[in-house]
């Protein structure tokens, strides 16, 4: 069956457009996947956009079913939530997460996509790709029972993982971010809400998601001795000063880079990345996530969406994206 669709591509750095696009699914290993809503991520997505990852991340950052090369023509997105109206025959009539981009309708193998809980909503499982970020950096970061940890950026991962701390016994947990808007994300998804000068020191461990130079060097200020900052920030092209003079070496700190890319050491020998992915579906039953949730539109207005996002005039955590039958 071969059917006509659109999709998203980013034409050159800072301008998109929808393009035609023909679909077809090859053999009953295979799904039909038709969209019902896509997620944009502020951070990754809205660099892409603006074209701002460097020619030596250009393989690492390539996505799935990403189409064309950074920094475009491309078609780049990993935050798809569909219905299965063709393939196997335990997936059809399924809602479906899968790592795909902006696309109306797509084929891919049946192994690509991941069934979404009924207890989770379509809409909310837009969320599963980053969810799943905060799972890998949590496995990375080891919290334990009585930790006292601050996130640093409440953007859509750090909030992501100030939500998932949140259920770890006796752990005392700040959100922390230079907008104050966002202590109404930290009530409700249950945890402390500071502005950076306001943030409790002496913290055990601190996860840095603010892909900011001011964030990073805050976070290693909020440490205990011996403590350590896991460091989620994307920064692409940018250069990042790092304050290792101070309190560094006397305090004993460490720095340590998490990444979604692979499965973290500490669970590598027991869970694959279906695992993980299907472990952040399952924790996306909690309503508090819906937080999160931020701005929406239709598929058709993308083009002029994108560049608002990426500069910052239209003020998101995740902006879902909505489409027509």
């Amino acid at each position: 069956m071969t059917l006509r669709d659109r999709a998203f591509w980013l034409r050159t750095p800072g301008h998109g457009e929808i393009r035609p696009v023909t679909v077809a699914r090859h053999g009953p290993d295979q799904v039909l996947v038709r969209t019902l809503y896509s997620g944009v991520s502020r951070g990754t997505e809205t660099l892409v956009f603006r074209g701002g990852v460097p020619a030596s991340q250009h393989s690492a950052m390539r996505a799935p079913f990403q189409e064309g090369d950074f920094p475009g023509p491309v078609k780049y997105g990993y935050l798809n939530v569909g219905v299965v109206e063709e393939g196997p025959p335990a997936l059809l009539g399924r809602t479906v997460f899968c790592l795909y981009p902006h696309q109306t309708r797509y084929a891919v193998p049946a192994t690509a996509v991941t069934t979404v809980p009924d207890s989770v909503p379509a809409r909310r499982a837009v969320l599963a790709g980053t969810v799943e970020t905060a799972v890998n950096a949590l496995w990375d970061a080891a919290p334990l029972v009585g930790d006292r940890v601050a996130v640093v950026g409440a953007g859509m991962v750090g909030s992501c993982v100030a939500a998932l701390l949140a259920r770890f016994p006796g752990v005392r947990v700040q959100l922390v971010d230079v907008d104050p808007g966002r202590a109404e994300v930290a009530t409700a998804l249950g945890v402390d809400f500071a502005l950076p000068g306001d943030a409790d020191g002496e913290r055990d461990l601190v996860v840095h998601a603010s892909a900011t130079e001011a964030g990073l060097a805050r976070s290693l200020e909020l440490l205990a001795p011996e403590g350590t900052v896991v460091e989620l920030s994307w920064y692409g092209d940018r250069r990042v000063s790092v304050p290792l003079g101070e309190h560094f070496h006397s305090r004993r700190l460490v720095v340590r880079g998490s990444q979604v890319g692979t499965v973290s050491p500490a669970q590598r020998g027991r869970r694959s990345f279906a695992d993980r992915l299907a472990l952040a579906l399952e924790l996306l039953a909690d309503p508090a996530f819906d937080a999160l949730i931020s701005g929406e539109c239709d598929f058709d207005d993308l083009p002029e969406v994108l560049p608002r996002l990426a500069g910052g005039d239209l003020p998101a955590l995740c902006h879902v994206v909505r489409y027509g039958d």
